[in-house]
């Protein structure tokens, strides 16, 4: 029986767009109401410490304007689970970072991070908010992420992406199925599988061939190819590329 896989659209980089020249647009906000018109289930924006991109008023007016559609990236500081007790999104998800990096490097470390991350997390569940970690699809993140009781896990697809694009079937298929075994374990158990992390149409394709997966985060792709093809264009491109994949998880 197949999952039914959802769309969230990451925004983060129309804000960058509009930071570069310190302008009022392009709007993150008029960017999320076209994503979810055109077949987006979620809007996905990272606050960073730094606030690179996305702001804070952007996180409120989003939360204000689509009600039950913000997923909050966010990292796993006071400040942070602040924000999000006062916004309350119908989702958070806890990213590693680093203030050098240019995106997200890899998962977080939940063996060294547990003790950080429990409190925060049992906040976040008490206010009613779906928690989510940003992790590599590694065996060792399992046992943590049962006692965490998370909702949700959101699995880097960085390093299968590379591959992908280095053509290297090997160690692809060998990344692929290391995905695919890890987001079986996390649904037996009762923990949502989802992705994100350089998908394009292909790969998009590919890693929705895995039934248990369901939910994509798709951010830098979608808006960098929207300068080409439209926004609205792109993310219908995007969910045609999902459900292929997951017809060939029938096959």
């Amino acid at each position: 029986m197949q999952n039914k896989i959802r769309l969230g659209v990451n925004i983060d980089h129309v804000a960058t767009l509009r930071n570069a020249r310190k302008e009022n647009f392009p709007s993150p906000i008029n960017a999320a109401r076209l994503a979810l018109e055109s077949g987006a289930d979620s809007i996905t924006a990272h606050l960073r410490e730094d606030r690179r991109h996305i702001n804070d008023m952007d996180i409120k007016e989003i939360a204000y304007n689509f009600p039950g559609k913000l997923n909050l990236e966010m990292a796993a500081t006071d400040e942070m689970i602040k924000i999000a007790e006062k916004i309350k999104p119908f989702s958070c998800c806890i990213v590693p970072e680093k203030r050098e990096e240019i995106t997200t490097e890899g998962g977080l470390n939940l063996l060294n991070n547990y003790n950080k991350l429990k409190p925060m997390i049992t906040k976040l569940k008490d206010i009613g908010v779906r928690t989510t970690l940003f992790i590599d699809p590694d065996d060792a993140n399992l046992d943590a992420c049962y006692d965490l009781k998370i909702d949700c896990a959101e699995i880097h697809c960085g390093t299968l992406c590379k591959l992908y694009e280095e053509n290297d079937e090997k160690e692809f298929d060998n990344e692929f199925n290391k995905i695919k075994n890890f987001s079986k374990k996390l649904f037996s158990n009762g923990i949502e599988a989802h992705a994100g992390h350089g998908l394009n149409y292909e790969t998009t394709k590919i890693i929705s061939s895995i039934n248990e997966i369901e939910e994509l985060n798709i951010g830098f792709f979608i808006i960098a190819e929207s300068i080409f093809n439209g926004l609205e264009k792109t993310i219908l491109t995007i969910k045609e590329s999902m459900t292929l994949g997951r017809s060939l998880e029938e096959l």
